[in-house]
């Protein structure tokens, strides 16, 4: 099955269809383009095309006003509903062109139309969107897992982050307060500094009634006979083709393709996702996903495109507004770019990329001086979860390192969950409606 595009509408009538749009090049004018009416946080708001800068007003005298302008997005009093006429004003200044325009907008009524796209995770997961947050430790909570399944993704409790099995069912009982749509538990198979019950773990997600579980390190066989038997589907994380298909073969219903480009543990082999999606593409037959980079809608028609069934986010996720974690911890996305992030534990094949700080730069000079006599007790201190938990929870940016990949190079502000999952699709939409489609010749 190849990606399908899928409009729903919420209520009766059409959506409003345009958009305003910056201007581009040196031509003042404003250009309008087919666009949705979307409703977000009990607002309305009018979607601005892709450019420089843009802003977003009401004329006075219409029936509704605008109640903040941001990111070429008006958001609309709700009241909004019911209105026959709305005159919209975009102005923009990108590079050189200036200019500005007025439309009428005349329709009954303001609805929700939401775009969804149907591929094989969306229909193994039940899910309205191909996009999953994947498993992080100390943010993978039920706030977050919940707020992302509720925008029709795919949330993920982190298993481990629980200290107990026990903890565990308690976290899934919560999630299920704040969701009604399918979420999944994350199970990571690593080198630990303690015995972790995996079994017991597992069980507990079975008999919280969770029907998804990500697995991610180590080979999870052990653990698939109770999850498949209780009906459980699972995608295994891997970092190889060779690994993905080692998890075909033992069961696993799809698995997630993991660029050199992720934080947390990429392996060792270091191929970017530009070479390993299509080449799992070529060897897979189960549904996968691309994980290691993934960021907006580009990202997600990429992965499409290389033949991925959908995308995994971790990092963008955690400069969400919903994610628990300190805003120190946001603020650093935000201001990080691309080459920020730091390789760590490759002298032990235990590769982490993290972003970079005052711990990361001390394990560095440490693995650098200690060279092939390196150990895991030499870096204990700074590798420990303890300090990886000092920062995310309690803003400490330097107590630990920290899992982050490189995508915190296009993280530019903190969204709520839906507004994120929201703007990933209609970007998407319009890269797949608008750009590629123009790029065709008949």
């Amino acid at each position: 099955m190849g990606c399908i595009l899928r409009e729903s509408a919420v209520g009766a009538e059409d959506p409003c269809q345009v958009r305003i749009g910056v201007p581009y090049g040196s031509d003042p004018y404003l250009y309008l383009s087919q666009a949705r009416a979307i409703r977000v946080g009990g607002s309305v708001g009018y979607h601005g095309a892709t450019g420089d800068h843009v802003s977003v007003g009401i004329a006075a005298g219409s029936p509704v006003s605008a109640t903040s302008v941001s990111s070429g997005v008006a958001a609309f009093d709700p009241v909004a509903v019911g209105s026959t006429t709305v005159q919209a004003t975009a102005s923009g200044s990108p590079t050189t062109g200036y200019g500005t325009r007025s439309v009428t907008v005349q329709k009954p009524r303001f609805h929700r139309y939401e775009l969804s796209m149907r591929t094989r995770i969306t229909d193994l997961f039940g899910i309205e969107h191909p996009i999953i947050q994947g498993g992080m430790h100390y943010v993978g909570y039920a706030e977050l897992a919940s707020a992302v399944s509720n925008a029709g993704a795919l949330g993920i409790i982190t298993g481990l982050t629980q200290p107990t099995p026990e903890d565990l069912s308690r976290e899934i009982e919560r999630c299920r307060g704040m969701t009604d749509r399918p979420f999944g538990v994350n199970l990571t198979i690593l080198p630990t500094l303690r015995a972790v019950p995996y079994a017991e773990y597992a069980a507990a997600i079975i008999d919280g009634g969770v029907k998804i579980v990500e697995t991610a390190g180590r080979n999870p066989e052990a653990l698939l006979p109770p999850l498949k038997a209780a009906g459980v589907k699972v995608i295994h994380k891997c970092t190889s083709v060779r690994h993905a298909l080692k998890a075909e073969r033992i069961g696993c219903d799809a698995v997630s393709v993991d660029g050199f480009e992720c934080g947390g543990h990429p392996g060792e082999d270091d191929i970017p996702n530009m070479v390993l999606l299509p080449r799992a593409a070529e060897e897979l037959t189960v549904p996968f996903v691309s994980s290691g980079g993934m960021a907006d809608g580009r990202s997600l028609v990429a992965s499409l495109a290389l033949g991925a069934d959908g995308m995994n986010m971790g990092t963008r996720f955690i400069a969400t507004k919903e994610a628990p974690v300190h805003e120190n911890v946001k603020r650093a996305l935000i201001e990080a770019d691309e080459l920020q992030t730091r390789l760590v534990m490759r002298p032990l094949r235990n590769t982490e990329r993290v972003l970079t700080n005052a711990a990361t730069e001390r394990l560095l000079e440490i693995e650098k001086d200690k060279g092939g006599d390196l150990t895991i007790d030499d870096i204990r201190h700074l590798v420990a979860g303890a300090g990886s938990r000092k920062v995310l929870q309690e803003g400490d940016m330097d107590a630990g390192v920290w899992s982050c990949g490189m995508v915190a190079g296009l993280i530019h502000d903190v969204p709520t969950v839906q507004e994120l999952v929201d703007r990933i699709m209609a970007e998407a939409e319009s890269i797949i409606r608008g750009r590629l489609e123009g790029f065709l010749t008949h």
